[in-house]
């Protein structure tokens, strides 16, 4: 792998989840130098930490479609603010408060609570979507004894 050009796009976790994977998947089964296995240990690391975030849920359709909600609306977000979101898929007026750069002069509270909005409806793997598939395993263990 080599970087051909440095800050050439901003990159969502998605995106680099679903690179890693396709890199691990087209190395499968080659012998590797002492670097190679580092690389391969730090892309096994970051894999394993981004499969237990929201991205692991999301897919390119869902991305693709929060960004066209956001782009009818009337905030002025930049792209690293837009990639934020993505990333960290805020569900309070705080967590939007530390994504975007002075929310609290750009945005009112009605703004906010569309960006949650948006947030909610187009990009799965929010805490909601966690508690439910916690709450059916523990009713599946309750069954089990």
């Amino acid at each position: 792998m080599k970087v051909l050009k440095e800050n050439a796009a901003l990159l969502s976790n998605h995106e680099v989840l679903k690179l890693l994977k396709e890199h691990q998947s087209d190395k499968k089964g080659s012998k590797s130098t002492q670097r190679l296995q580092n690389l391969a240990t730090v892309s096994y690391e970051t894999v394993a930490y981004l499969e237990n975030t929201p991205c692991a849920q999301q897919t390119d359709q869902c991305v693709e479609e929060f960004l066209k909600e956001i782009l009818n609306t009337s905030f002025r977000l930049t792209k690293a603010e837009k990639l934020q979101l993505i990333n960290h898929r805020p569900t309070t007026f705080v967590e939007i408060q530390l994504l975007i750069e002075e929310s609290e002069e750009r945005l009112s509270e009605d703004d906010m609570q569309t960006i949650l909005d948006i947030v909610q409806r187009t990009l799965p793997g929010g805490q909601d979507d966690t508690l439910e598939d916690e709450e059916d395993n523990d009713e599946d263990m309750e069954e089990a004894e």
